[in-house]
């Protein structure tokens, strides 16, 4: 029996490994669940999230009708507009989220487009409590996905298309000096904050068909500058081996040796979800770790943070602690100064020609390959020449056996045998040869 191809083209195409995640743990599925209404294993499962692998077939439906959201369209709210392929949605993911979805918070040292948000009182906040490690507690954070987002429309006669280059710098303007301070926070070195920063929009720019099309671009560019800033190997670089000096106020000086006393992972966690304002299942995402274990290691600093700052400790409950941790990280990365990252316009520049240098470089190297080939397939022997040995001069060897030469001594005596006439018996006789 022959499939066409024309199954998998009806399939929709999948959203990102990430997203695949979310929308997973939103219908409350696990990993073990999936697997088994799917047909595979639950390492197929956990692949196909990180983006190792990716479905096909029949397998492949099923898994995108398993994961898809339920359709919900709120009242009066318009479909979006996608004007160009290439320019991706610089929104904050938070502000396309339904109210229901997750209680509103504003991430560290958001721009002024958010302002309002950044404004309001802890009051005006739903107090949730997100730190709780109960499955239930987790499900119902998570519980509803975003609307699902219109088919694009035709463009308008007076609307103009934006450019790939447009979306980028947009997206930079907008995200790159507060993700440079988040960054300080996460490393306590501001040379290698903006060097992360940096190198992640470098990064976005040689992928920007990809990033471009992600749910979610800014938190794209944030992963790369945070797994870039916590590489370990920056400890063998001279001016990223110790940490900026602290700051000089006790309150914030006692949070920033808080957070460089965390281990990497717990640090990142505790930043993204009070910091930044990630949920949970997020959160979780990000970093790479199952949500219970996202929600144990948040506990784990947030009672590590605790033991330096006395407030946070006489809070009265988990969602008081957020607030007041997220106003302290906010002001913390206000409060320091943070050199400001290069224009857009120079981070492209640079992204090009980075990847313009390790192209040539490719191209080099596989013509010095070939070189190097050639070379020795011409010089090479066309035939095995047995090497000849050098002569040695050989010790302890005997003499020659046999008869000597003969001496004058001897050649006489046999002259005058010879000549003698023999008398006696034959058999007395010598023979002579």
């Amino acid at each position: 029996m022959t499939r066409s191809t024309t199954d998998e083209a009806a399939v929709p195409p999948l959203p990102s490994p990430k997203e695949r995640r979310r929308l997973r743990e939103a219908k409350s599925l696990s990993e073990e669940e999936v697997a088994a209404a799917v047909g595979v294993t639950r390492a197929t499962v956990r692949s196909w999230e990180t983006g190792r692998t990716s479905p096909r077939g029949r397998k492949r439906a099923l898994y995108a009708k398993l994961i898809a959201p339920e359709p919900a369209v709120e009242p009066g709210v318009k479909p979006r507009v996608v004007t160009a392929e290439a320019a991706a949605p610089v929104a904050d993911p938070a502000a396309a989220s339904p109210a229901a979805d997750r209680p509103t918070r504003p991430a560290v040292d958001r721009p002024a487009a958010d302002r309002s948000a950044v404004d309001r009182s802890a009051a005006d906040r739903p107090a949730v409590d997100r730190s709780a490690v109960d499955r239930s507690a987790v499900d119902r954070s998570a519980a509803a996905p975003p609307p699902p987002e219109a088919p694009p429309l035709p463009e308008a006669p007076g609307e103009r298309r934006i450019s790939p280059a447009e979306a980028f710098d947009e997206l930079y303007a907008r995200t790159a000096p507060g993700l440079v301070r988040q960054t300080y926070l996460l490393t306590g070195r501001r040379a290698l904050a903006r060097e992360s920063v940096e190198r992640a929009f470098e990064l976005a720019w040689q992928r920007w068909p990809e990033v471009a099309v992600d749910r979610d671009p800014g938190g794209w560019v944030r992963a790369a500058a945070y797994e870039y800033a916590m590489s370990p190997w920056h400890r063998l670089r001279r001016t990223h081996r110790h940490p900026d000096a602290p700051p000089t106020e006790p309150g914030k000086r006692a949070l920033f040796d808080a957070l460089l006393d965390l281990p990497p992972a717990y640090r990142r966690t505790l930043l993204l979800y009070d910091g930044v304002g990630l949920d949970l299942p997020e959160t979780a995402a990000e970093t790479e770790a199952s949500t219970p274990a996202a929600a144990g290691r948040l506990m784990t600093a947030r009672a590590a943070v605790a033991e330096r700052l006395p407030e946070l400790a006489d809070a009265e409950s988990p969602a008081e602690q957020s607030a007041l941790l997220h106003d302290r990280l906010g002001g913390l990365a206000r409060a320091e100064h943070v050199p400001v990252p290069q224009p857009a316009r120079a981070v492209r520049t640079g992204s090009e020609n980075k990847a313009r240098l390790w192209t040539r470089a490719a191209v080099a190297g596989v013509a010095l390959l070939i070189a190097v080939t050639g070379l020795t397939l011409h010089t090479a022997p066309t035939h095995y020449e047995q090497p000849i040995s050098p002569p040695e001069r050989v010790g302890g060897v005997p003499p020659r056996g046999g008869p000597q030469k003969l001496t004058a001594q001897d050649l006489k005596l046999q002259k005058s045998l010879s000549e003698r006439l023999a008398h006696g018996p034959e058999r007395l006789v010598p023979e002579l040869r």
